[in-house]
């Protein structure tokens, strides 16, 4: 879909320095959809908030270090 946008002359002379100016509508939507994917990822992160209550006997309340040590074993994808 065709979009107009407005950006500085700046960022304009930046994106054709790095890309050609036959490129720019693939750097802009790459870009785009890098910010967007990030927008998400927060949002997931501040929802969690509150998930796992601060108070209790979690499996890493003692050594956070040991626990996530162990975990890291655990992952048969993980090299050495």
């Amino acid at each position: 879909m065709r979009v107009h946008i407005t950006l500085e002359d700046v960022l304009v002379a930046e994106i054709d320095q790095r890309v050609g100016v036959g490129r720019r509508s693939a750097y802009v939507s790459a870009a785009v959809r890098i910010a967007l994917d990030d927008e998400k990822r927060w949002e997931l992160i501040e929802s969690a908030i509150g998930a796992i209550e601060d108070e209790g006997d979690h499996p890493w309340s003692g050594d956070a270090g040991d626990w996530v040590r162990s975990q890291r074993r655990a992952d048969g994808r993980r090299v050495g």
